[in-house]
């Protein structure tokens, strides 16, 4: 059984925030930015980022292997693997927006047993470990205690397959608008996790994420007392095509409306 220790913990956490000094270093600067599709960004920074972090975690842990945004060949983990999306929110970050995220998990055994979201801008580091609680700046986090739809707040986000998908999108979004007291769409899957986490989102929902979209993040989620799911209740992998998280209270309710 993999062991997470706290000095492990430190050292990833520490190897995050020198990696964000990095987004800090270039936010006011002009943005190289280059484009992977046809409204999918990566910039300069996304490229260093994700270089540091590769570096700085290798150290920590020899042994693994990477399954990073910018550089992966494939979306399955290997048995020890460090999941990384260097700068999830990257279209925020060329407009501007602070919404971005740095996040990190670590894979073992078939499970997300360490997890980070870092919001550099914003200053607020979200972090996770299996069975030992979600934090966020070393404060311990739960979801929220809203009983009732009415009453939840719910994030979402767009695929790039907007075009292709667009029925299916505007279909949940109308079922889910008209239901809840209010949608958001900030345009980082990370952090619409971990404000799930944390109790800002009640719920959050999305189609077409990529494993570094969710992995730390589904963690937050589980260990702050939430669920996760696809669309239809089935049991989340990563990559699925379909995420549900909330505090769980309103799991079902979401469920129906989705399903």
């Amino acid at each position: 059984m993999f062991i997470i220790e706290q000095n492990l913990i430190d050292q990833t956490k520490e190897a995050i925030l020198e990696a964000g000094k990095i987004i800090l270093h270039n936010w006011d600067r002009p943005k190289q930015i280059r484009h992977k599709g046809r409204i999918d960004l990566v910039t300069d920074t996304d490229v260093a980022v994700e270089d540091k972090l590769k570096s700085s975690l290798k150290d920590i842990l020899p042994q693994t292997s990477f399954l990073a945004e910018e550089s992966a060949s494939s979306t399955k983990p290997g048995n020890l693997t460090w999941i990384i999306d260097p700068l999830d929110g990257t279209t925020n970050f060329a407009h501007h927006i602070p919404f971005v995220a740095i996040s990190v998990a670590l894979w073992a055994e078939n499970n997300v047993v360490l997890g980070f979201v870092y919001l550099p801008i914003l200053k607020e580091m979200f972090w996770a470990a299996h069975n030992k609680g979600a934090f966020l700046n070393d404060q311990k986090i739960s979801v929220s205690t809203t009983k009732a739809l009415e009453q939840s707040l719910v994030a979402t986000g767009f695929p790039y397959s907007v075009r292709e998908d667009i029925d299916e999108i505007m279909t949940y979004l109308r079922k889910v608008l008209v239901t809840a007291r209010g949608v958001r769409r900030p345009g980082s899957a990370a952090i619409d996790l971990a404000y799930t986490a944390c109790g800002r989102y009640d719920a959050f929902y999305e189609l077409g994420l990529k494993p570094w979209d969710t992995a730390a993040g589904l963690l937050l989620v589980q260990e702050a007392g939430g669920n996760i799911s696809t669309f239809s209740d089935k049991p989340y992998t990563l990559g699925h095509r379909q995420i549900l998280a909330t505090n769980g209270l309103v799991h079902q309710a979401m469920v129906d409306l989705l399903r």
